[in-house]
């Protein structure tokens, strides 16, 4: 139902890491439930899947730079949206490297890497637009069931892992910031899904998960706090 229907603007979600993959596939759920929706992507140049969504939207998405690693693309970024009201930010963007690679052997730049992308920065992004977000808002970060200490038992994607452990220090810090705030605070574990992230090999696919993942999203609506979800909004152990 679009905003024409009910004489209300629609919602608006902003999904930071949109050009492709798992962020762009939100996206298009996101639009398809009548939301308006603007997504990021890191290169200026190429034309991504997102402008194809973009293109067949009507006006309902629009597409904004940003590489998360470079925080001087955060403050233009929200001049730029400082006067749209967004009902959720999340933030999709991630990377990893030396799978099987004990962490004592991972090379500094490759551990610097992945740690700055998946857990300095979506905070960074996060702090830098929390303002934009509604009081009553959700803000969200793609974390991973392999950032779970708990049930950590077989050892293997050590960087990745110890990357997003500490997004979810780090989203738990921040919430605790906001302590006594009405707004929603979520680190979804999406499970396995075939991207180019999560390779061929993964046993689910977009189609199938995205929309139970927009659905966590949006069950955790007016709920105060932190949770960590997964795929079924089931609690991942921390």
């Amino acid at each position: 139902m679009s905003s024409t229907d009910t004489g209300r603007h629609a919602p608006t979600a902003l999904i930071i890491g949109a050009s492709r993959g798992l962020g762009h596939a939100m996206a298009a759920e996101f639009l398809d439930r009548g939301w308006d929706v603007i997504g990021t992507v890191r290169d200026t140049t190429a034309r991504t899947p997102l402008h194809d969504l973009a293109d067949r939207a009507g006006g309902r998405v629009a597409i904004e730079h940003l590489d998360i690693n470079e925080p001087d693309h955060l403050p233009p970024l929200r001049k730029r949206l400082a006067e749209r009201r967004l009902d959720l930010l999340l933030v999709s963007a991630g990377t990893t490297n030396n799978q099987e690679t004990p962490i004592g052997s991972v090379p500094t730049a490759d551990f610097v890497e992945v740690m700055v992308t998946n857990a300095l920065s979506p905070m960074r992004v996060i702090e830098a637009l929390e303002d934009l977000v509604s009081p009553t808002g959700l803000i969200g970060a793609m974390s991973s069931g392999q950032g779970s200490i708990t049930n950590n038992t077989t050892g293997g994607r050590e960087v990745y892992r110890g990357s997003k452990a500490a997004l979810n220090m780090f989203m738990r810090g921040f919430a605790a910031r906001q302590a006594g705030t009405r707004r929603a605070f979520v680190l979804l574990a999406p499970g396995w899904i075939r991207t180019a992230l999560g390779g061929p090999d993964a046993p689910f696919t977009l189609d199938e998960s995205v929309p139970l993942l927009v659905d966590v999203l949006l069950s955790r609506q007016g709920m105060p706090g932190l949770a960590y979800l997964d795929r079924s909004g089931q609690t991942v152990p921390w």
